[in-house]
């Protein structure tokens, strides 16, 4: 919102009608000295033209211009914001992301486009993690391996920056599930957090690691954290492309999906969390935003207010506008202010 912290010196602005209001009057009249040429009957001397008369109304307005942003600058004018400051912990939120291969397979649908399984995953994260402040949000990656990208943190900046840099086949081809969520739950199991939770998103078995998902769900519910598990991808023939980090081959063709959903339940259902079947954009959005609400927890805050000062830039313009009725005035008209 824009402000004025001394807002008296629009009184300067009075001089404008009164400069006209005397002008009219003729107090402040322009003084014309003529200079016939009649004596040899010659046409009088005409000092007007239509070029002078247009660049002499430009050099007013130019004057006039500066002299209002030069009032206004004096004003000190300002934009208040006022900014949300949370003062407590709230929800500690790890996602657990499958980097394998066939994420890259384009099926999921969103406003009538097919994108890959990694695309939309990280804009439903990314759209969550813009909209809901309060939460500390942490990130691990899994493919044949497993690591922690982002710890639990409220930076958010940080965050979607290393989830944008994350690439399919990161971490192999595999899908070590379970070493995956052992990683986010050695994390957060010393946290202080009031709640904690884990939003897995795969589109597979596992199939790597030495850690099976059902010791990683038991961990889970041990240390109180719940568990959420996202199927992605529609069953069937998909398109699919991707090149492998290691050798940098490229793949391209059409992929065979069709894994079971059943794992993924029983993991979730062991960790008081719930499994939901992804296949569009829009039901990812919704689910994550189903998941927010379960998770949410009271948190205190206060709010701060950040101002950004534009006198400078009212300063620069006023600058710029007496500079150029002076150009104006000077150079172009050859009068002397």
């Amino acid at each position: 919102m824009l402000q004025f912290e001394s807002p008296q010196a629009f009184l300067f602005l009075i001089a404008i009608p009164l400069l006209f209001i005397f002008r009219k009057t003729g107090i402040f009249s322009k003084f014309y000295f003529y200079l016939p040429l009649s004596d040899w009957e010659g046409k009088p001397f005409s000092y007007k033209s239509r070029s002078r008369t247009f660049f002499s109304f430009i050099a007013n307005f130019f004057a006039l211009a500066a002299y209002i942003l030069l009032v206004t600058a004096l004003a000190n004018p300002i934009i208040r914001q006022q900014e949300k400051i949370y003062i407590s912990h709230g929800t500690d939120i790890f996602f657990v992301l499958d980097t394998s291969p066939s994420m890259a397979a384009r099926d999921i649908s969103l406003l009538n486009v097919q994108i890959t399984r990694m695309e939309a995953a990280k804009l439903g994260i990314k759209n969550l993690v813009s909209d809901e402040k309060g939460a500390s949000y942490g990130l691990v990656a899994l493919a044949s391996e497993a690591a922690c990208i982002v710890p639990p943190t409220n930076d958010i900046d940080l965050f979607l920056k290393r989830l944008q840099e994350l690439e399919i086949g990161d971490f192999g081809e595999g899908s070590a599930i379970g070493i995956g969520l052992s990683t986010a739950i050695y994390h957060l199991s010393s946290s202080l957090a009031p709640k904690k939770c884990i939003v897995l998103i795969t589109d597979g078995e596992n199939n790597a690691g030495q850690i099976h998902p059902e010791t990683a769900a038991t961990l889970a519910k041990d240390n109180g954290i719940s568990l959420y598990t996202f199927g992605i991808g529609t069953k069937g023939s998909v398109p699919i492309e991707y090149v492998n980090k290691k050798t940098g081959k490229s793949h391209s063709g059409f992929y065979e999906s069709d894994f079971a959903s059943e794992p993924l339940e029983k993991i979730a259902r062991m960790a008081d969390g719930e499994y939901f079947g992804i296949e569009s954009g829009a039901a990812l959005s919704e689910a994550l935003a189903k998941i927010i609400k379960k998770e949410d927890s009271n948190q205190t805050f206060q709010y701060r207010a950040n101002d950004t000062d534009y006198y400078a830039d009212f300063l620069i313009f006023a600058l710029i506008f007496f500079a150029a009725a002076w150009f104006t005035k000077r150079i172009i008209l050859s009068e002397i202010l």
